[in-house]
């Protein structure tokens, strides 16, 4: 089911979000996060050795609450691809612009900036992945 035309203005407007993924006994498992939409998909950064990245390899369903400062969210039900390989260092970048909104320059990174070849390394060092999330049902207030 693809986000309507409101829903995905709000999500390029917030980046504020908590993504839910199922621990093996059931109980739900909470993190914040960023997404941000590359190319009209719903994007996310993870990592290799995440709780959550785990918990999705087992079952892909996530939840995605996204919120801004006031009292409007976004719960997105989903479920998750996890795209991986050479390509994603790159993909990271793409990534990264958006939620930063810096279409081109050097990138933030942990309170200070890099430039494009330093954040490609950085993501191939930190074994970096990116969560695709396809959305099943989507609603907010």
């Amino acid at each position: 089911m693809p986000l309507n035309d409101q829903q995905r203005a709000f999500v390029e407007q917030t980046r504020s979000a908590a993504m839910i993924t199922l621990k093996p006994n059931g109980t739900p498992a909470a993190v914040r996060c960023g997404v941000a939409l590359v190319d009209g998909k719903l994007w996310s950064s993870g990592t290799q050795d995440r709780v959550r990245t785990r918990h999705l390899r087992r079952d892909p369903r996530s939840t995605l609450i996204l919120f801004d400062a006031g009292y409007s969210y976004l719960t997105i039900e989903s479920r998750v691809s996890i795209l991986e390989g050479p390509d994603v260092a790159e993909l990271s970048v793409r990534l990264f612009r958006v939620m930063q909104r810096r279409p081109s320059g050097p990138l933030s990174w942990f309170g200070g900036e890099k430039s494009e070849e330093e954040f490609v390394r950085t993501m191939e060092e930190e074994r970096r992945l990116i969560y695709e999330f396809e959305p099943l049902r989507a609603y907010g207030g």
